[in-house]
This record gives C-alpha cells, sequence and structure tokens, in this order.
C-alpha cells in the first residue's frame, strides 16, 4: 500500500502537480465504531504517515502536502462534530509548521471532505433520518467542511431510490442557499462550549499521537505500521464499539425511534430493487473487453507490472498507465501486485 502511494505521490508531483492524489479517509474508521477522537487522531495520523513517507521519498514537503486531503465523517452529537473538525485543522496547521517544517500557508491548511454518518441511520422508522443527516451536515459546514456528501434516508435498507437522493441534494441546497451558514469562517469560533470542547478534543488526540509516536520510535510512519500489524487499532475501535453497544443496551444511549420512543405512523418507503441483470451486463461488458483487446499486449503489460513491483527503484504509477491502455482490467492489475506482494491479513484481537 505504501510503496503505491508513494509512487503516486512521485509521479504526481513531478507530472500531475495540480492534482489531489490522495484522499486520506477516517469515514471507515468511524463506521467501524470508533470515537469522534479516535476517527480524528487515527485520520491525522494517517496524513501525517503520508507527510512522512513523502518526505522519505526525498519530496520537497511544500511541493506534495497541499495535494493531499482527508474525508471525515459527521455524526449526530453536534457540537462533538463541530469541535472534531476545529481540532483538525488547528492540529494539521501546527505539526505541519512545528513538527514538519512545511512554509507554503497551502501546506498548513487541511482540506476535508465530510460525508453524514451512515452508521447513525436507522431502518424503524426511516424518515427520522432525515432530521439526522441534516444535522450532520450542519455540523460539517459549521466545522469548515469543503465539500459534502449527505446520505439518503433509506441508504440503511437498499440503494437509495430517485426521491430519497433528491432530498438529501435539497438539504445541501438549503444549508447553502437558505441558512448563511455556508457564509461565515469557523461561526462559532469564541463560543466557551466549543472553544472549550475543541481544546479537549485536541488533547485527546494528541494523546494518540503520543502512543503512536512511540510505537514508531518517534516516527508516525513506522508507528502506524506498528500497529496495524500489532492489531492496536482495530482493539481501540473494537471497544469503543463495544462499549457504545453496552450504552444502548442498557439505555443509557437513546436512539428515537429504535430503543425510545417506538410508536410511530410512518410507512415504510419504497425500496429500490436492483435485479441480477445488472451484474450480467457489466460481466459481459468486462468479458467483451478481454475478448476484442490485443492479448499479447495485455499479457505482456500484466508481465511488466510484475516485473515493475519486484523492483523498488521502479515507480510503478506509469506501469499502471500502460496496462490501463492495454485494457488490462483492475482486477487482473489487483492480482498480478498481489502474486508479488502476497495479501493482507488482519492480526487476531485478543
Amino acid at each position: 500500500h505504501l510503496r503505491l502511494t508513494g509512487d503516486m505521490m512521485e509521479f504526481c508531483a513531478a507530472g500531475v502537480p495540480d492534482y489531489h492524489p490522495l484522499s486520506i479517509s477516517g469515514y471507515h474508521i468511524r463506521e467501524a465504531g470508533s470515537t469522534a477522537v479516535q476517527e480524528l487522531a487515527f485520520t491525522l495520523a494517517s496524513g501525517f504517515a503520508h507527510v512522512e513517507l513523502g518526505m522519505r521519498r526525498g519530496l520537497d514537503i511544500d511541493e506534495f502536502a497541499p495535494g493531499l486531503s482527508f474525508f471525515f465523517n459527521s455524526h449526530v452529537d453536534f457540537f462533538e462534530e463541530i469541535a472534531k473538525f476545529r481540532a483538525a485543522r488547528r492540529i494539521w496547521a501546527r505539526w505541519m509548521k512545528e513538527r514538519y517544517g512545511a512554509r507554503k500557508e497551502r501546506s498548513w491548511m487541511l482540506k476535508f471532505h465530510t460525508q453524514t454518518a451512515g452508521v447513525s441511520l436507522t431502518g424503524e422508522q426511516p424518515y427520522n433520518n432525515v432530521v439526522r443527516t441534516a444535522t450532520e451536515a450542519l455540523a460539517a459546514v459549521l466545522g469548515g467542511t469543503q465539500s459534502l456528501h449527505t446520505n439518503s434516508l433509506d441508504e440503511v435498507l437498499a440503494l437509495p431510490t430517485e426521491e430519497a437522493v433528491e432530498i438529501a441534494l435539497k438539504t445541501q441546497q438549503i444549508l447553502a442557499y437558505e441558512t448563511g451558514t455556508a457564509n461565515v469562517i469557523d461561526p462559532l469560533g469564541g463560543s466557551w462550549f466549543v472553544e472549550a470542547l475543541t481544546d479537549k478534543t485536541e488533547q485527546a488526540a494528541e494523546e494518540y499521537f503520543a502512543k503512536i509516536l512511540e510505537l514508531g520510535d518517534d516516527s508516525v510512519l513506522d508507528g502506524m505500521l506498528r500497529g496495524i500489524e500489532h492489531g492496536y487499532f482495530q482493539k481501540e475501535i473494537a471497544d469503543a464499539a463495544f462499549h457504545y453497544q453496552r450504552l444502548l443496551e442498557q439505555g443509557r444511549k437513546v436512539i428515537v425511534g429504535v430503543n425510545r420512543f417506538t410508536r410511530t405512523v410512518q410507512d415504510m418507503p419504497e425500496i429500490l430493487e436492483i435485479g441480477p441483470e445488472i451484474e450480467e451486463r457489466q460481466k459481459k461488458a468486462v468479458a467483451e473487453v478481454r475478448a476484442n483487446r490485443d492479448q499479447k499486449g495485455a499479457e505482456d503489460a500484466i508481465e511488466a507490472l510484475k516485473e515493475a513491483a519486484t523492483d523498488d527503484a521502479t515507480n510503478t504509477i506509469p506501469v499502471l498507465v500502460d496496462a490501463a491502455k492495454a485494457y488490462v482490467t483492475l482486477g487482473e492489475m489487483v492480482g498480478a501486485l498481489k502474486e508479488v506482494w502476497g495479501g493482507y491479513t488482519e492480526p487476531p484481537m485478543f
């Protein structure tokens, strides 16, 4: 993973300097059951690890850092999420300046996309999900997100219908054009409560960074690798998910329509059904590509990719581009790399 990512950072810095090649995601961390602080800390630590990766490759931090972007989750605890986003921006700017020596302001800026929390949606009383999504989207806007995805009310049940998608879109449009909340930078800055919560969130994240640095002998990159290998991050997230579930079962955490206020007049929405013909059509299209391509050229491109994977001095990205031009499928590319590098097996947790 890091080999491919480092190759892409080098390739884009040299040949596609205005492209943002990396979206460092914490969304899946939160969906797996992490706390807001864990999502913040583990996502930014991944960002710092990629900064160190680029620097180890000999890249100028101010040349590649502006191309790093992030992808966060926005959950339903309104002020906690705002504090998380504010803390993220402060931490990133400070670490980039003080630890990594970035000189350009663009390198200090945390550019991030936000998606509302899929895990917060409920199959029970699904129309309540419109309110949850709107609240989460508003928190993201007030926290300073640059782009936003709003989930549809029925995504917990199936792929969304056109009507549900439109409601999700209109939620964003109302926030953008009716509420005025997007017209102010950091509108809650100066609030005693929000500032205190931001400070607390930032301090808790720094405690995780200290642990990661300890694991990596003062390197975030090495600490992240060792943490993954030892199951550290998986255990932290699993423990948080277990604690959250206990709160639900004990009634100390309320989800409207699930463990309280369960009486309802809501009907279930119509569900989008997608038949197997979609899969068959896609399989047929891939088969046609394979049948009509220059088979020798495709096989040569696959072999070239295997050879590049065995040589750390070769950048794999141009080889992957050549493979795509030869109509090698993504599955074939992954298979070739897996043949050389093997596959990842998550360590067991005890």
